[in-house]
């Protein structure tokens, strides 16, 4: 009696390493789901008892326990195809990053038209249909305003000086 032991015609299986890989990554992701609001985890549609676990470990305070949960939130995942979870956590990320990059330009932006006046026209150059009277008028405010402050600095640390010495 002769069987059909040949490698060529098995299924091929993952190997014990990539499926570690694989449910690392679910765990990772169920994670981020712990991380969210409860209006976040509304935008999925999880099953029961995953949104269950997922509210447990968000209440869960002992790292042990909450160790544990997470791994109980792994398994479950597996359950679960993780790839529209994936897909929305992805695109929030992108969205993160978009007005992470946006802000740091506005503050480049700040801190140039602040320094010197030659920034104004980079400005209105980039931006042509800016209204350059009101950006003029909120450089002159903020640096108004910090004139005040640094005299209210220079003014207080004199106060506090000459009370220290007598």
């Amino acid at each position: 009696m002769a069987t059909d032991t040949d490698p060529s015609t098995a299924p091929e299986r993952p190997s014990k390493s990539q499926r570690k890989r694989d449910m690392t990554e679910l765990q990772d992701i169920g994670t981020r789901l712990v991380l969210l609001s409860a209006d976040q985890l509304s935008e999925f549609n999880l099953p029961e008892r995953l949104r269950e676990a997922i509210e447990d470990a968000q209440r869960i305070r002992n790292f042990e326990g909450r160790h544990r949960q997470m791994q109980f939130i792994g398994k479950l995942m597996r359950e679960v195809d993780a790839a529209p979870i994936r897909a929305r956590l992805e695109q929030w990320d992108g969205a993160g990053q978009r007005e992470t990059a946006q802000l740091r330009q506005i503050e480049r932006w700040r801190d140039e038209l602040l320094a010197g006046e030659d920034a104004l026209t980079r400005f209105a150059t980039t931006f042509p249909g800016c209204d350059l009277q009101n950006v003029r008028s909120l450089i002159a405010s903020v640096q108004r305003d910090t004139a005040l402050k640094n005299r209210r600095s220079i003014i207080e640390s004199s106060f506090a000086r000459s009370a220290r010495s007598s």
